[in-house]
């Protein structure tokens, strides 16, 4: 097995640390972002991470991430951009901002870094999580949505502007995996909107980064793990 150098950002919790978790137990090397210390982020620190503190709601702190990077001088083989926010117009007046702060997080945030890592990589793969509203849109949560759309195109400019060294490739996932205070009646709810009505959990999206990096032929697409739900 090729030992690869992997930055995944947003990795203190969820699907961010299992894709950590997965790629070290594998004895790859893993720089990571986070927001927030959790325990989380100690246990990957534990077992041998690099774990850069980030915050991706303004351009400066981006840059300050950057620049944290390029004082490494890594070598990236793998750049996964998983750091996200689920904030919606429910839980905001002012909407402009929540706008802003959408598009700063999830399209902004992988340009910038994107853009950076051509100095980082001379070969590999740019995955990008996106989500399944980024086709489909959403009512209740318009500009989350709008901003996972912007990623998912994000991911055809930019793989044709890294062929044919860098493969990007995006993952769209929906229902991956309930939060902790969900109760079953809205769980029962969410299984109905896909024809498997399942909840994979997070190996669902760390089988399919393996899928993209195991790929020599696919560039510029987008997978899927639905459940099935574009046929209800």
């Amino acid at each position: 097995m090729t030992k690869k150098h992997l930055l995944i950002t947003g990795a203190g919790q969820r699907i961010g640390y299992a894709l950590a978790c997965h790629f070290l137990h594998q004895g790859h090397q893993v720089t990571l972002s986070y927001r927030t210390e959790r325990p989380q982020v100690a246990d990957l620190r534990a077992r041998g991470a690099h774990c850069l503190q980030a915050d991706f709601s303004s351009d400066e702190g981006v840059y300050a991430f950057i620049e944290s990077l390029d004082a490494m001088h890594p070598t990236f083989d793998t750049v996964i951009h998983n750091a996200s926010s689920w904030d919606s117009e429910t839980q905001s007046q002012d909407i402009a901002t929540l706008f802003d702060n959408m598009m700063q997080i999830h399209a902004k945030t992988p340009y910038l870094i994107n853009t950076a890592a051509a100095r980082w990589m001379q070969q590999g793969d740019i995955i990008h999580l996106t989500d399944y509203v980024a086709q489909k849109g959403s009512a209740k949560h318009t500009a989350y949505a709008t901003s996972k759309a912007a990623l998912e195109n994000l991911t055809l400019s930019f793989a044709q502007k890294f062929a044919p060294h860098i493969k990007v490739n995006s993952i769209s996932p929906a229902l991956i995996m309930f939060n902790e205070g969900d109760d079953e009646a809205y769980r029962d709810k969410a299984r109905r909107k896909s024809i498997l009505g399942t909840v994979p959990g997070e190996q669902e999206v760390v089988n399919a980064c393996e899928f993209i990096l195991a790929s020599q032929h696919m560039t510029g697409q987008s997978i899927k793990l639905d459940g099935g739900r574009h046929l209800i």
